[in-house]
């Protein structure tokens, strides 16, 4: 029973770990890093091909985004989540390599005219669709019998629609291990969603510590505090422009804009309008209404029962198509609008920043966490200027963030998850926080709650049925420019990938008839006749 932590490691994104027990393979989380990275990741230790299935705790793409990436380099296994997290993974993914190909599109063209080689996406489309395929979904709180050994539950953890933590048993002989994986904590008293279930039993805890370091402010009223600032950005004649999360946040944010309007909150404007600048927001919206019966709160769920819809209401405009998107900044009223990415790294707000950011009466408000190395995080922390499509554009606008609002829990928050548990785990790991946030965190465990705790860096392999590290190898420090020749190499690593998977097909058809296998190897052999020059 071995685990090896890959991504996500003193990092706060990349969600990865890479388990083999009772005779299989699999992953935890398949997530894509965003922002920069701080240290090299290992790779997953076999062929993507040999997986044997993937575990999910929810559908952002710091925990799903490189699922497609495996599925070029030949991963076909199933992926297990939650019902709705497969349903968000259905657009999101496909998002997520709309925006790769259309990177890649773009520097092609840079390339072309400067002699450059092609730049290769990370996977495609087809990837996308491919492993979303894959993807099955099941209720919270139901045992699945994955194999022999293997048995998984989700569990909710409150910080997305069908975000869940991963309670994952491995029997092998008369040994049995109970490993629980947190996923991303929600916040208490979110809108919409249920707050974190808490878990009892486990030997080993594999747990997250994005605010590790920090308590959130005491929790504003949310819509009041929201209304003054829209009301003090109108009677200015500026638009409040909201850098959000297309999953998740947003959707709150549209419960708070209902309640604005429902309270009469806004004088002078009161019909404003809330653009939603954002086809996978718009998707992401209507997922959320498919399964309020199994995600919704109690006070979400009394609306419905009601007859009242939580996030939907007079003056909410929708923008699906690039020309819906710009005629938004030929409207002269003052509106709101709500446009990911949250960061501002990429997507359509960029063109809104472009827009607005010089207007001294116009406000940005930052709802949600802003990675280092991001636009949002140096607007968030006083930039003057920002570079927008090569571009230096001024920052004459308000910048501001609403405080209290995440979907992550804070350290109050994270140490009462972990201080459920009856009876001290085996072994607490600390993951999916910044490098000295993680170390904060881990001590605070061990001061608090006695816990023997250990802060994992990516390449850490453990034996769970032993209880001892195997190797824990010294971090590597991502230096400029490597991570260039990292992507270029990319297309080689698939490449390499593919005939690894081609051997496992191979291997697989041993025993079969002697004309198929006849045929098979004839058509390898042309392959490698094209190809070897």
């Amino acid at each position: 029973m071995l685990i090896t932590f890959l991504g996500a490691a003193h990092e706060v994104t990349g969600s990865c770990y890479y388990l083999e027990a009772c005779g299989k393979r699999f992953l935890v989380d398949c997530g894509m890093e965003q922002g920069p990275n701080v240290f090299e990741n290992e790779p997953i230790p076999v062929p993507p091909s040999n997986l044997d299935f993937v575990l999910l705790t929810h559908a952002h793409i710091d925990h799903s985004g490189n699922l497609p990436a495996i599925y070029a380099k030949g991963f076909r296994g199933l992926v297990y989540t939650t019902e709705a997290t497969a349903d968000l993974c259905d657009i999101m993914l496909r998002d997520s390599a709309h925006i790769q190909m259309f990177e890649a599109e773009w520097r092609n063209r840079k390339n072309k005219r400067r002699g450059k080689e092609e730049f290769i996406p990370a996977y495609t489309m087809q990837d996308a669709m491919g492993v979303v395929h894959n993807i099955k979904g099941y209720s919270y709180n139901q045992i699945l019998d994955i194999s022999p050994g293997i048995q998984v539950r989700f569990v909710d953890a409150g910080h997305l629609l069908g975000s869940a933590s991963i309670e994952l048993w491995l029997t092998e002989g008369d040994v049995t291990r109970k490993i629980v994986f947190s996923g991303d904590i929600g916040n208490l008293n979110q809108p919409l969603i249920k707050n974190p279930t808490y878990i009892k039993e486990a030997d080993y805890v594999v747990m997250e510590s994005t605010y590790g370091d920090r308590s959130h402010k005491a929790p504003p009223d949310y819509v009041k505090s929201l209304a003054d600032i829209l009301q003090e950005t109108f009677s200015k004649g500026g638009n409040v422009v909201i850098p959000s999360f297309a999953v998740g946040r947003t959707q709150e944010l549209l419960y708070f804009m209902r309640k604005i309007k429902e309270q009469k909150l806004i004088q002078g404007t009161g019909n404003f309008k809330v653009y939603v600048d954002s086809p996978l927001a718009v998707e992401a919206t209507n997922i959320f209404q498919e399964h309020d019966a199994e995600c919704f709160d109690e006070e979400a769920a009394e609306l419905i029962r009601n007859g009242i819809d939580p996030i939907r209401f007079p003056g909410l405009r929708i923008s699906i198509t690039s020309d819906e998107s710009k005629e938004i900044n030929f409207d002269n009223d003052p509106k709101v609008i709500i446009s990911a990415s949250g960061m501002c790294d990429a997507g359509r707000i960029k063109h809104h920043l472009k827009h607005n950011l010089w207007r001294e009466e116009c406000t940005i408000l930052f709802v949600g966490y802003q990675a280092v190395g991001t636009p949002g995080r140096a607007l968030t922390e006083g930039a003057d200027t920002i570079r927008l499509f090569g571009e230096a554009v001024q920052v004459n606008a308000r910048i501001m963030t609403l405080q209290g609002i995440s979907g992550h829990a804070d350290n109050r928050g994270l140490m009462q998850w972990a201080s459920s548990f009856e009876g001290r785990p085996d072994q607490v790991f600390v993951t999916h926080g910044e490098d000295n946030v993680s170390e904060i965190f881990a001590e605070r465990l061990r001061k608090e709650l006695q816990y023997e705790v250990t802060v994992p860096y990516s390449g850490t392999v453990y034996d769970l049925k032993e209880n001892k590290v195997v190797s824990a190898p010294a971090p590597v420090r991502i230096e400029k420019g490597r991570q260039v020749d990292a992507r270029k190499s990319a297309v080689y690593a698939r490449l390499l990938s593919a005939g690894e998977r081609l051997m496992a097909v191979i291997r697989r058809n041993e025993g079969g008839a002697n004309k198929d296998l006849s045929k098979f190897a004839d058509q390898i052999n042309n392959l490698s006749d094209k190809w070897d020059r």
